[in-house]
């Protein structure tokens, strides 16, 4: 073996043992509806946990479910609620949960490539700024209401 391969296998040797620091998120009570079956615009919502010990940001997510997906919020203007694009994404300290939930923070997703039916799986993927991309599979429940099994969390923060 040259001294080239030599040094190779060794800093890959290092590399192996050396602990991977992965910022600890977990996904939960995820769910996805439309307004109807038509629609062309839909949301995904859930609780984010970061478990760990170093603050982290959900900055994207995408979807081949939709041509396009932002993080949204709703604020209000002159007494009328109003859908924003939230570019710098969302703040998730440590040992906090992010709520995404229907009439505040959410994954919007825009340009559905199929329709939300009852029951149906969409595959979503979260970016995180530390963590990484997350994957999750999120059931499409049209019949649940809102706030139901989001009684827990710090709120949105961003």
């Amino acid at each position: 073996m040259s001294l080239k391969s030599n040094v190779f296998a060794a800093l890959a040797a290092i590399a192996l043992a050396t602990p991977v620091l992965a910022q600890e998120i977990h996904v939960l009570d995820t769910y996805a509806r439309s307004a109807s079956p038509m629609a062309k615009t839909g949301a995904a919502f859930m609780l984010i946990e970061n478990i760990g010990d170093a603050d982290d940001r959900l900055i994207g997510a995408a979807s081949p479910a939709a041509h396009k997906v932002e993080l949204h919020t709703h604020i209000e203007e002159g007494g009328v609620m109003k859908m924003v694009h939230v570019e710098e994404g969302f703040a998730i300290p440590a040992g906090e949960t992010l709520v995404l939930q229907r009439g505040g923070a959410h994954v919007m997703m825009m340009g559905l490539t199929e329709s939300f039916e009852q029951g149906k799986i969409v595959p979503l993927t979260l970016v995180f700024e530390k963590s990484g991309e997350i994957v999750v599979d999120v059931p499409v429940d049209l019949d649940r209401k809102p706030g139901a099994s989001h009684g827990k969390g710090h709120g949105t923060g961003n």
